[in-house]
């Protein structure tokens, strides 16, 4: 028991001065290896540019020319909602989109679009893939018709996974 205490106690004095030596500063302990990298160590080992490398360092990749695609996605019908359309609720709306990774593949949006009139639209969305700010590539979908009070899901694809991607904004150009 005095064994386990010694070592939980010299854990915790090595644990502070490692941390001590970066103060204020976002930092993050390799459980495997025990490096502590911090902003000022990130990307400084020579080596190839890897993707990793770029996402610690999103001035470090270069997108030749923003990318624009057109895609006409699958919808999947997931229900039905109420329609409230009306003078303060728009005619459609997006919701829930998620940003993930295919691995090796694309990055991909998955949303849900709820048709909130009581007729179909043709509905256009419009989504950002962003790496710090920076445009990497913009899709535009044009979904089939959405029948009056449905709530549809669809996937819409990005730009490939070697090029970093940490936000994507949708947002519905049609119907306005």
């Amino acid at each position: 028991m005095r064994l386990i205490l010694t070592l939980a106690l010299l854990g915790v004095s090595v644990g502070s001065v490692a941390l001590a030596q970066y103060p204020n500063q976002p930092q993050f302990r390799d459980p495997a290896t025990g490096q502590i990298w911090t902003p000022e160590n990130v990307g400084r080992q020579i080596g190839p540019n890897t993707p990793q490398d770029r996402a610690f360092n999103p001035a470090g990749q270069a997108v030749p020319s923003p990318g624009s695609t057109v895609q006409t996605p699958n919808v999947t019908l997931m229900g039905t909602i109420p329609i409230t359309a009306g003078p303060t609720v728009p005619i459609a709306t997006i919701d829930n989109a998620t940003l993930t990774a295919i691995p090796s593949q694309r990055w991909q949006v998955v949303l849900y679009l709820n048709n909130n009139s009581a007729g179909p639209i043709n509905a256009s969305v419009e989504c950002r893939f962003t790496n710090s700010g920076s445009l990497v590539e913009t899709v535009r979908a044009n979904l089939p018709p959405v029948n009056g009070g449905q709530r549809v899901g669809l996937t819409i694809y990005g730009p490939p996974t070697n090029l970093f991607v940490d936000r994507a904004d949708c947002r519905l150009l049609a119907p306005a």
